[in-house]
């Protein structure tokens, strides 16, 4: 059960990770998700009004009109040869939604729902179907079992702590050498999941009718704080594993890497009875981070993963008050919610 929980947890992040090394030739920085498995979130919208409007005020969704203007952008794509920033695959994966119309890919939108939830065309009818029946009408089961098919067919649901957060750093960091180095691109970004998750982009109204806006629960909080550590290590050992020369790229990666591991062996003093968090920081700890080591960076993060999807899947965050002062309150969140 667990590893077919890991297999359909990592499935979409793997793939879009390894496949942009295909894409542009280089270690990839975000995959292009299929194009024809995107729906697009018009087809979202239809139902989910109020997280649709909530998105609208993000810059998840304004990159899609903003980012080509953008200085910064140009002279990336100057540097690395990129004439169009929507049409090339360097770009898309990361910075917008990309669907196949008239039998060509073509970016729709910015930053958008099949970005963290994943491609829709095999699940988005079956998570809002109903079981055939209307709204309300379902028993317990009936709505167990669909969303159990729902996962199965692809969906990264709020729930799949893991899968989110591993979608989330797959693209706010930048396992991507020649970019970094070359096009000046940042390595990565400050990105935190509680204070990231729980500003702008935050749309928690599905469940209250949208009545409202709320914050996670502090148990919520917790396990997104956790999980996030988790991920940021994986991740950042991943970047590493990539380096191949002394330069900005590598040194980034490696600073970052090595931050990550120092506060996993904190969180673990903290949390004795969460062992598995002890697990992470000591494979971690024997981890070499160093030029051309990607075989055995790729083996500790693959372990890193394990322990960690055991870790989202095992805890619900209620006897981990001794973090609440680390996790970043309201005032640190990442711009401001639609209420």
């Amino acid at each position: 059960m667990f590893e077919a929980l890991l297999v359909r947890a990592t499935k979409f992040w793997l793939l879009k990770f390894f496949a942009a090394a295909v894409l542009v030739g280089v270690s990839g920085a975000g995959a292009i998700a299929n194009p024809d498995m995107i729906v697009g979130p018009n087809e979202c919208a239809e139902c989910h009004k109020k997280e649709t409007s909530a998105w609208q005020n993000t810059h998840h969704f304004s990159t899609f009109r903003e980012l080509p203007k953008s200085k910064e952008a140009k002279e990336i794509a100057g540097k690395m040869g990129v004439k169009r920033l929507k049409a090339d695959s360097l770009c898309l994966g990361c910075h917008f939604t990309v669907k196949t119309e008239k039998d060509k890919p073509k970016a729709i939108s910015g930053i958008s729902c099949e970005s963290c939830h994943a491609p829709g065309k095999d699940w988005y009818k079956l998570h809002s179907g109903f079981s055939g029946k209307k709204e309300g009408q379902e028993s317990k089961e009936e709505i167990a079992s669909r969303w159990e098919k729902s996962e199965a067919a692809g969906m990264i649901r709020p729930s799949m702590t893991y899968a989110l957060a591993k979608n989330c750093f797959s693209c706010h960091l930048v396992p991507n050498e020649e970019l970094v180095n070359k096009g000046g691109h940042a390595a990565g970004s400050p990105f935190e999941l509680v204070s990231w998750s729980q500003g702008e982009v935050r749309h928690n109204s599905w469940y209250n009718k949208g009545k409202g806006n709320p914050e996670a629960s502090l148990e919520r909080k917790r396990m997104l704080f956790l999980v996030g550590r988790i991920v940021e290590l994986e991740t950042a050992l991943i970047g590493v594993s990539k380096a191949t020369v002394k330069k900005d790229y590598a040194l980034k990666m490696a600073k970052r890497a090595s931050n990550a591991r120092k506060a996993m062996g904190s969180l673990a003093k903290l949390l004795p009875d969460a062992p598995e968090l002890a697990e992470i920081a000591n494979v971690a700890k024997a981890a070499k981070l160093k030029l051309n080591n990607e075989d055995a960076l790729v083996e500790t993060a693959g372990k890193i993963s394990v322990l960690g999807l055991k870790f989202a899947q095992t805890y619900d965050g209620s006897t981990f008050g001794a973090i609440d002062k680390y996790i970043p309150k309201s005032d640190k969140f990442k711009g401001k919610p639609t209420n």
